[in-house]
């Protein structure tokens, strides 16, 4: 099995479920993204053949994608920040076009590829700012750079899927997910890390966008459902080679002002109440919802937390590490609390 971008927040905690699931993970992606990382924390090297490299390196990704022969590719390596794709947007595409034709061409070259699911992002689409979320069919669009480059890698992945994969090879899919929370994201200029950052250091964090509204979820959420796509292409159901929302229910696509009243409730003791920041403010999107309805017809998928235990869930992470645990272990135990609380959901609504 081979994660691109293992090394970042989403991809360490992918490749520790995957190691926990008892799979042969290889790992291809730069070296973490911050510090610290959790890559570095919960020492996701140890636990999967780590192979750095940048996925705008095309003989780069065609060497680890012949050399690990793997039967599922999850291609994570992505820029993820919205506000740097305006200081950097040529490393942007390159990354997040290119990187993904890059993976998508080695695999076409590899035999024994059966199934790749290409993450993107909810901002993948032409937000009109309007009140009804997005459905799959929806165009593709985005004001900034990394919104724009989101939908150009859909537009790739369905290139792919229709030129190359459509008689043969590997199942194809495309997830968009919300935006994923949780512990050991260490990134800068994302919300949260921003609040535990100021948080521990006692100071009022910067809040620049207060009555955005974003579909949050844990990352476990969107995770999860990238795992069962690739386990129905897997098992050879080409229904699921095809684009997939994972987001929050709708009453979870909260304000950012929201967010962070939450946080310090949660986070308690000297966590000091946001202040508003005035530095330039590049466009970012204020209103995103997804629809789920697809997914929760055809898995019958649906989030197993809701967003106070998300928020409650990442406090426990970042206590829990600032109080001395083991970062893997404390990692691998919300996974398994997770895995519990999603199967008695399955459970439920079978019955």
């Amino acid at each position: 099995m081979l994660v691109t971008g293992h090394t970042g927040f989403k991809g360490s905690w992918m490749s520790l479920w995957l190691h926990a699931m008892g799979a042969d993970v290889t790992g291809f992606a730069l070296a973490p993204p911050s510090d610290p990382s959790l890559f570095d924390a919960a020492r996701i090297g140890d636990v999967v053949t780590h192979v750095q490299g940048d996925v705008r390196d095309l003989d780069a990704v065609r060497t680890v994608v012949a050399a690990s022969r793997p039967e599922v590719i999850f291609h994570l390596a992505a820029q993820p920040l919205v506000r740097l794709s305006y200081a950097e947007p040529v490393e942007t595409y390159a990354t997040n076009v290119m990187g993904t034709v890059h993976l998508l061409d080695a695999a076409r070259l590899v035999p024994g590829v059966r199934a790749i699911v290409c993450v993107t992002s909810d901002k993948c689409y032409e937000n009109r700012e309007w009140v009804w979320p997005y459905r799959e069919g929806d165009p593709m669009g985005g004001h900034d750079p990394y919104s724009s480059s989101k939908g150009a890698a859909e537009l790739v992945v369905s290139a792919w899927r229709r030129s190359f994969f459509a008689d043969g090879g590997p199942l194809l899919a495309s997830v968009r997910a919300g935006n994923v929370i949780g512990g050991g994201d260490w990134a800068s200029d994302r919300l949260l890390p921003d609040l535990i950052r100021a948080f521990e250091a006692g100071v009022a964090p910067l809040v620049r966008a207060p009555d955005a509204v974003r579909p949050w979820q844990h990352v476990l959420e969107a995770l999860g459902g990238y795992i069962q796509i690739a386990e129905q292409m897997l098992a050879g159901d080409a229904r699921f080679a095809d684009a997939w929302n994972f987001g929050p229910s709708d009453e979870d696509a909260r304000p950012v002002s929201w967010i962070v009243a939450r946080m310090r409730a949660a986070w308690g003791g000297n966590a000091a109440d946001a202040v508003a920041d005035t530095g330039p403010r590049p466009h970012e999107a204020g209103l995103l919802r997804l629809d789920c309805s697809k997914v929760r017809a055809a898995l019958g998928w649906r989030a197993a937390l809701s967003l106070e235990q998300a928020l409650d869930w990442i406090v426990a992470w970042h206590r829990a590490i600032g109080d001395g645990a083991d970062a893997r272990a404390v990692t691998l135990a919300q996974i398994a609390d997770y895995r519990t609380l999603s199967s008695r959901l399955v459970t439920r609504s079978a019955a």
